[in-house]
């Protein structure tokens, strides 16, 4: 009966804390009745608890998964099973330590082996990775800002390591101040990073605007009347901005150019951009001799367009990726599925950039946790984003966090925010010395690990001990 409720409780809290508009305060709550569960019942039960939970919990992303355009059935099935099978493992190195007297090492274990996980998913995972726990958290500065120093490794430690630690502290078995170890671990590594990671004061503004029509359309060749036709509804929706505005984005592969037809949408937006001093960024779908690329197209009120070619392009074989960046004006570019990975987004934060603009499309249910992902590379490497989504959400979020305008597309021919953007300034401890965090994860796990695997060895060899 106690698994049952605990894995009923946890997949409720899973539910509605985690997916694809969670609500962030569940999302620490979720864990929680399967690591209280985890010590008090025999590994199998607490291993079976923790994969129902979770494989129960993720049930309202179950239909984006399976009719997603940019994740393939078979790697939709792995996510969600995947991650099902890491919880339960998560839940069963807990309980197992718990039970061995290593309450510290237990709370610290479990979300160690979690998050490390997820950095190698990371890594091999053609499409990335976002729609985690520290997606959860996106819409919460005060607790974001810790990517700026972990990278979105530590918010999703830390959205595990919380539940994990209150759960070692009310386990069975300890006694006296041992069950408050873990609590004050705790209380140490919030206050720590709460006092490392206090955003420096924000730079200059400028006022930056993203566009995204109503109908989402893709890669229209600008050579076609049609194409023409949507280059001046563009044109003029530009003309229609507030004053001030110093940069607009309009979402990725907007436009499909070659050689011949590029010019003429490059000299259409160097009018508007000329007429209204600013810079428009579009994405375009480029056919070159090198071949065909999804590309960000900035073109400036003066001197020649520059293009960042997209370095990640999942499961697209036609397309060729990019290997280099792009700034003009200290302004860097990005395309949509480049922020699922850590690469091109830690060169900028390197290089100082402190604003970065990001054509992307969006699938309208995952508009939110996209664009929380691009907020999310923004706080790890110190720049502001602009985020201009067709089917989604898009939004205009500073350095540290903060959500300065975001919009639901759809409903109206076009979808405008503006906002007045501060100039991050780039160069974090993230961006400089990259993802450590998940490494200390990754020893942490081991060590877990390698504890309750010895114990168990002991006990196998020598039952009188116990």
């Amino acid at each position: 009966m106690k698994a049952i409720l605990a894995t009923i409780a946890s997949a409720v809290l899973f539910f509605f804390g985690t997916g694809l508009d969670p609500v962030p305060e569940l999302a620490w709550l979720a864990p929680l009745p399967i690591f209280l569960l985890a010590p008090r019942v025999h590994g199998g039960v607490a291993l079976a608890s923790a994969f129902t939970a979770y494989l129960a919990g993720s049930t309202g992303s179950w239909s984006y998964f399976w009719h997603s355009q940019s994740i393939p059935r078979p790697a939709a099935l792995a996510i969600l099973g995947g991650s099902a099978v890491l919880f339960a493992l998560s839940a069963g190195l807990f309980g197992r330590l718990v039970r061995r007297g290593h309450g510290l090492l237990a709370a610290l274990a479990a979300p160690a082996l979690w998050t490390v996980a997820l950095y190698v998913v990371s890594l091999l995972n053609p499409t990335g990775l976002m729609g985690t726990f520290m997606t959860t958290q996106a819409d919460r500065p005060s607790i974001v800002r810790i990517a700026a120093v972990t990278g979105g490794w530590g918010v999703e430690f830390l959205v595990l390591f919380v539940p994990a630690a209150v759960a070692a502290a009310l386990a069975p078995g300890p006694r006296g101040r041992t069950r408050l170890v873990p609590v004050v671990a705790l209380a140490a590594i919030v206050a720590g990073l709460a006092v490392w990671t206090s955003p420096a004061a924000a730079g200059p503004s400028t006022r930056v605007a993203v566009i995204a029509p109503g109908q989402s359309r893709w890669a229209v060749d600008v050579a076609t009347r049609d194409g023409q036709a949507l280059v001046q509804s563009y044109v003029d929706q530009i003309g229609r901005l507030p004053d001030g505005v110093r940069a607009v984005v309009l979402p990725e592969a907007a436009f499909a150019v070659d050689q011949t037809s590029r010019a003429s949408l490059v000299s259409a937006l160097a009018d508007v951009a000329r007429t209204r001093d600013l810079d428009v960024v579009t994405g375009v779908l480029d056919t070159t001799p090198d071949g065909r690329f999804n590309a960000a197209l900035a073109v400036a009120p003066s001197g020649a367009p520059v293009e960042y070619r997209k370095w990640h392009n999942g499961d697209s074989p036609n397309l060729r990726s990019g290997t280099e960046l792009t700034r003009f004006a200290g302004i860097g570019l990005m395309v949509c599925m480049d922020v699922n990975f850590a690469d091109s987004s830690r060169g900028y934060g390197d290089a100082g950039t402190g604003l970065v603009l990001i054509p992307a499309p969006d699938e309208d249910a995952d508009g939110w946790a996209h664009s929380r992902t691009a907020l999310i590379r923004g706080v790890e490497n110190g720049f502001s984003v602009a985020w201009s989504a067709a089917r989604g959400t898009p939004m205009l979020a500073d350095a540290r966090g903060h959500v300065l305008a975001d919009a639901r597309t759809g409903g109206r021919p076009f979808t405008v925010v503006v906002a007045d953007v501060p100039i991050g300034g780039g160069k974090t401890p993230y961006a400089r010395f990259g993802d450590w965090f998940a490494w200390l994860c990754g020893l942490l796990a081991v060590a877990g690990i390698a504890t309750a695997a010895r114990r168990l060895s002991r006990i196998t060899t020598n039952p009188g001990e116990v």
